[in-house]
């Protein structure tokens, strides 16, 4: 018993140190407009999933289309389609609460521009605070090429939608797998222009 008590001791021990490792998935990004607001409290990490069908998107993800289309390379690919998930799931899609952004991963330029775009929604600000842009603009989740992030995740994982249940990569259209656009979802507040970041846009 005092073995396995020792051997847990040492995992959580382990886990400590390790912890900071793991956040470090996203270096510091230059110019990142997160910095600004550094003096402000940052919002927390939420997910709020969508439950019904609005007819026009919300007034925040219309302020997350703007400010792409004057700060990133891509074109808008549209916001509102009505999409039921699961019985009491919705797309979010469907509320008004996601764009999609094109970018076409078998374009170099795109890719890179997709990366730098991921990397600065998930950049720490110069406080060190994690996901910063994301969490001050209200988003909750990001998909690029079988790739994805939800508030409070680490990094960009595995896109179930690409994989079997044996973790194998499946045979799956562009627009599914996400490598025509980057999928970006917001919260209730970001989408309704809440957060820190609408609140104090120039």
């Amino acid at each position: 018993m005092y073995q396995g008590m020792r051997s847990c001791l040492l995992c959580i021990l382990v886990a400590a140190v390790a912890a900071p490792v793991a956040h470090a998935a996203f270096k510091p990004v230059r110019g990142n407009p997160a910095n600004r607001l550094a003096s402000l409290p940052i919002e927390d990490y939420r997910y709020d999933y969508a439950k019904r069908c609005l007819k026009r998107p919300q007034r925040g993800t219309l302020m997350l289309q703007h400010w792409l289309e004057s700060h990133a390379g891509g074109s808008f690919w549209g916001i509102m389609r009505c999409e039921k998930l699961g019985r009491h799931n919705y797309s979010l899609h469907s509320e008004g609460r996601a764009i999609d952004w094109h970018l076409d991963v078998h374009n170099s330029a795109d890719r890179r521009e997709a990366k730098r775009l991921i990397n600065l929604f998930l950049a720490p600000d110069k406080l060190g605070s994690e996901h910063a842009l994301a969490r001050r603009m209200g988003i909750q989740e990001l998909i690029w090429n079988c790739r994805s992030w939800w508030s409070g995740g680490e990094s960009m994982g595995k896109y179930s939608a690409c994989y079997d249940s044996k973790g194998h990569r499946r045979h799956i259209d562009d627009t599914t797998a996400h490598r025509n656009h980057i999928h970006i979802g917001l919260n209730r507040p970001g989408a309704k222009g809440k957060t820190s970041f609408w609140l104090n846009e120039r």
